[in-house]
């Protein structure tokens, strides 16, 4: 298997595939390809590029409500579309919501593509996209982003990586979108449709096309092939294999139920290679020439275990249950997060990359990986700064007797699987090229060093801000004492170099043969669509004896 997709997992796009020399698409034919009529509402996406192909998409809106046909694509080396190197048709129907999606192969390595969908009557905006770049690699350039909660305001974020234009792709580390409903974001016109928490296909469904019709939005997938994950949102808040936090069967339904319609409409609506077994094993990796190999995890649907409950932490009252609990459950050697497939996965592509010699490994992550405990807020926090913090919230006092005990910060983190955790060093270390983990789902700024529990570096971990959802650490947080919080974390946690809740944005990363550059850059605001861009803050990362460190 290549150090690119392994093969045996690219998709079924569901589409009819048209030859022109060296150029196809994948898919099944319809009976009679005739073009569909419709508009484009939803602009245009592509993403997952390997060396040779990359996965177009895009959506009609039909003039006939139970409509089906062809849509045609075009692949073209200039924006006037004039320059055109191959065509095709891919088909689309209800069963579908009418998406369209297209695997192109047969195309040149590193290279800059144009393209375009044509329905009877209609075409779509020209999209701009990417292939990856084999052989010697001097650079590679990402926007790094996560957690786009619709009602938490614009995607100003989304709109500023547009106006980049020297990227190689956007990897988006999860909460694409949130399920949830009530009226948040009326006062700025942003509600979420439909305005219940989304359960069923057509909800999800609804909820993506939503995505997918703001304007930001569709600026930035029509510029830059996207690299996704998901994290939990995608179907329900805190998902493990068998459930999630938010969903109850007798409100919800049945779980199994409510994750394929998810991940359906998932794979409907994003532009991203298909398992070719189960849905669930979303996890793939992607080769830049020798540069760099990046894996993009699944640590939510597949193998993840049920979260410890943090309330059942909280009413630990010694520290000899604390210690108990310790042994008995937060270290239980079984509970996973990857899996054995995974695992095996992974252990197979950074072979093949400590073959091509890759510079650097980095690793597309949902959730934070750094050992990071409760600070003892004791000793932070006076009985005047917990009664403020009460007045916003009323645990705020067993929170802080809670803190003293500096068990995991988020259970719902690699902190709550700290065996599994371990077994993914373990397996990491075997491989001397720098270790980078990109991670998102906290709604914070992170600089991380990635320490086994024995105390040895393994790597470092970056974390990135949201797109809009509700920003951790925040000087409002924590009854106004969020950025308090956040020093005594760094205060407390040896791994722990840099936290924050400020602001809302991107990292943007450079990686070359020698650093990896991160830029954390910061919008104005997300509650008007007027903006400005400004440096938070940077981080160099170098190697030494095939460790990455910060420098």
């Amino acid at each position: 298997m290549s150090s690119t997709f392994s093969r045996r997992r690219l998709l079924s796009l569901g589409g009819a595939g048209t030859l022109l020399g060296t150029i196809a698409t994948t898919g099944t034919a319809l009976a009679s390809p005739t073009l569909i009529t419709g508009s484009f509402l939803h602009g245009v996406a592509s993403g997952d590029p390997d060396q040779n192909s990359i996965v177009l998409w895009s959506r009609v809106t039909p003039t006939a409500s139970r409509q089906q046909g062809v849509v045609q694509w075009t692949v073209a080396k200039d924006s006037k579309m004039q320059n055109i190197i191959a065509t095709g048709q891919i088909a689309t129907g209800p069963s579908r919501d009418w998406t369209a999606k297209a695997l192109i192969e047969g195309l040149q390595s590193g290279q800059t593509f144009f393209y375009q969908f044509k329905t009877l009557n209609n075409a779509s905006p020209v999209g701009r996209t990417r292939t990856l770049p084999a052989g010697d690699v001097n650079q590679a350039r990402f926007a790094v982003v996560s957690c786009a909660n619709y009602s938490s305001g614009f995607f100003n974020v989304y709109d500023a990586i547009s106006r980049q234009d020297n990227l190689d792709a956007v990897i988006h580390l999860g909460d694409y979108l949130y399920e949830y409903g009530g009226n948040a974001g009326s006062d700025i016109g942003r509600k979420h449709v439909p305005d219940h928490e989304i359960v069923s296909l057509d909800d999800y469904r609804q909820r993506h096309a939503q995505h997918k019709q703001d304007r930001s939005s569709q600026r930035m997938h029509q510029q830059h092939p996207l690299i996704p994950i998901w994290d939990d949102h995608e179907v329900a808040d805190n998902s493990w294999k068998g459930g999630a936090n938010n969903h109850q069967a007798e409100e919800d339904g049945d779980w199994d139920v409510r994750r394929r319609a998810a991940l359906q409409a998932y794979y409907e609506w994003m532009p991203v290679r298909e398992p070719t077994a189960l849905p669930e094993a979303f996890y793939r990796s992607f080769s830049f020439g020798t540069l760099l190999h990046l894996s993009a995890l699944e640590t939510r649907l597949m193998a993840r275990d049920e979260q410890i409950s943090y309330f059942a932490m909280r009413a630990l009252q010694s520290s000899e249950e604390v210690a108990a609990f310790e042994r008995d459950v937060l270290w239980k050697n079984d509970r996973e997060m990857l899996g054995a497939e995974q695992m095996r996965f992974l252990c197979h592509e950074w072979e093949a990359s400590a073959q091509t010699g890759h510079s650097w490994r980095l690793i597309a992550n949902q959730v934070l990986m750094a050992q990071v405990t409760t600070p003892d807020l004791t000793e932070y926090f006076d009985i005047q700064d917990v009664n403020q913090m009460t007045k916003q919230w009323g645990g705020a006092q067993s929170f802080v007797d809670f803190s003293a005990y500096r068990l995991p910060i988020a259970p719902d983190s690699w902190s709550g699987y700290p065996a599994a955790r371990d077994r993914f060093y373990q397996l990491a270390r075997k491989f001397d090229s720098g270790l980078v983990v990109l991670t998102g789902d906290t709604h914070a700024w992170w600089a991380n060093d990635l320490t086994d529990s024995n105390g040895s570096k393994v790597g470092v971990e970056l974390g990135v801000h949201s797109v809009t959802a509700s920003a951790a650490f925040a000087p409002a947080s924590y009854g106004g004492k969020g950025s308090e919080y956040a020093q005594s974390l760094i205060a407390d946690n040896q791994d722990v170099r840099f936290v924050s809740g400020n602001g809302h944005g991107y990292i943007d990363l450079t990686v070359t043969p020698e650093t990896v550059e991160a830029i954390f850059k910061t919008v104005s605001t997300v509650k008007s669509p007027e903006y400005t861009v400004s440096d938070y803050m940077e981080f160099t990362i170098h190697q030494k004896d095939g460790v990455s460190s910060f420098i």
